[in-house]
């Protein structure tokens, strides 16, 4: 079978091809906005849903996944917001800014726009800025995967989100979270646009609060991180839920830039974190983190594209996998070293460890190199709690499950303290005793 071939629509396409005709006429966007929806929605209705025929979707076939598509979320009541945002324990009692997204909107009340602004940091509402002169341009992807069903789906639905610009050479003095909330059941398609301007500095935090029931979550984070400018991005997939959650992140970085990112995976039954990393500039450097957990008959994929465009730039990938039960974990990584690339240095390693006969992981590292002078590496394990180390705690008077969880703590923590960002540490390990305490 052609993957590429048009297909018989599931019912979960056909809900979304008539979500799109329900909600099209109140969708923000230009008449050249609306057109790109057009072309994504063009693209599902010939392709379908990402599924295992295609390559990128082999180990994650949302189109199997998927029996039905909900409606879009309407829009959020301030006082519901309000609670869900005061309830939520995404990073705990950690200093930051917030800006908030509620049922796919923005919601300038509750955002911290006014200190935010005295950072050097301006926040405008995405929804309005799709029907302005640049609206489309704010649509128009970097370079992702070759057509990406996850971003079509996002850019036919996008109902709202933020613009944040970071101007020349400012230093945001706390972390900025990102909270995406749900006060009501439905499906949430966003897009946050984040701009650092030359020489600056920003920490975000990336949480995701409240219940959307059926409704999946489908998020873009597009970073533009300009000469000698450095991001730190730490994504939170946690609890509960039946519904997909797809998340994506796209960073263009220019020369001498940095980015760093982690995404966290506790909870939901399907998610997929997947990052496409552009060096557009020399001398730049991307160091990319993720720590998933999954039991039950979940699945946790971490999906990375970096694509080095030009020469003397480096990249380091670092990726742990928890699997209990009959869950499957899934990474699938790819360095691109394009001819003219020389002086490259990458580096991917993707490590699991199953605690049960049945889970599942699937390691895919690849490397494409066109260079010559280069160094590049990739590596992969999977494998048990180790006996001996089982047998030596357990012999010094600590009980099993205890010991277990030492174990599985360390393991995760080596990429959560290598990521460094030393003030969210503590709480991403609490969430890791959590979980286990739950298996």
């Amino acid at each position: 079978m052609n993957a590429n071939a048009p297909i018989r629509n599931t019912q979960a396409e056909s809900d979304l091809i008539d979500r799109y005709d329900a909600a099209k006429s109140a969708l923000s966007g230009s008449v050249a906005v609306s057109a790109l929806r057009e072309s994504a929605l063009g693209q599902i209705k010939n392709k379908g849903l990402p599924h295992r025929r295609v390559e990128e979707y082999k180990y994650s076939d949302l189109r199997a996944f998927m029996k039905s598509a909900a409606p879009l979320a309407t829009a959020a009541d301030s006082a519901a917001v309000k609670g869900v945002l005061e309830a939520s324990e995404t990073f705990g009692d950690l200093d930051r800014f917030k800006i908030v997204v509620a049922n796919g909107s923005f919601v300038a009340e509750l955002s911290d726009i006014d200190a935010l602004a005295a950072e050097g940091v301006t926040v405008s509402n995405l929804a309005d800025a799709l029907s302005g002169d640049e609206g489309a341009q704010l649509l128009k992807s970097p370079k992702t995967g070759p057509n990406d069903g996850l971003v079509a789906l996002n850019t036919a639905f996008v109902q709202g989100g933020v613009v944040v610009t970071v101007k020349d050479g400012a230093e945001v003095s706390k972390p900025l979270e990102l909270v995406q909330l749900a006060t009501a059941t439905g499906a949430q398609v966003v897009r946050n646009k984040i701009t650092v301007g030359k020489g600056a500095k920003l920490r975000v935090l990336e949480s995701f609060s409240g219940d959307t029931g059926a409704g999946e979550i489908n998020t873009v984070f597009d970073y533009h991180v300009a000469d000698n400018a450095s991001v730190a991005a730490t994504r939170l997939i946690a609890g509960k839920t039946e519904a997909a959650r797809l998340l994506t992140t796209i960073a263009t970085l220019g020369a001498e830039a940095e980015f760093k990112s982690l995404g966290f995976i506790a909870g939901p039954q399907f998610v997929r974190n997947q990052q496409f990393i552009n060096f557009t500039g020399e001398n730049s450097e991307a160091k990319i983190y993720g720590v998933s957990m999954a039991g039950g008959s979940d699945l946790a994929d971490q999906t990375l594209i970096v694509d080095h465009a030009v020469p003397h730039c480096n990249s380091r990938e670092f990726f742990k996998t928890v699997l209990d039960g009959e869950a499957r974990g899934v990474y699938q990584g790819r360095i691109n070293v394009a001819p003219h690339a020389q002086k490259t240095d990458g580096e991917m390693m993707t490590q699991a460890l199953l605690l049960s006969e049945t889970a599942e992981m699937a390691n895919k590292p690849e490397l494409e190199i066109f260079a010559d002078d280069v160094l590049c590496a990739h590596g992969a394990t999977s494998g048990q709690i180790d006996e001996d180390l089982l047998f030596y705690l357990r012999a010094r008077g600590i009980p099993e499950d205890e010991a277990k969880t030492l174990l599985v703590l360390a393991f995760l923590s080596e990429a959560i303290e290598e990521y460094g960002e030393d003030d969210v540490t503590e709480g991403l390990e609490q969430r890791v005793r959590d979980w286990l305490a739950g298996h």
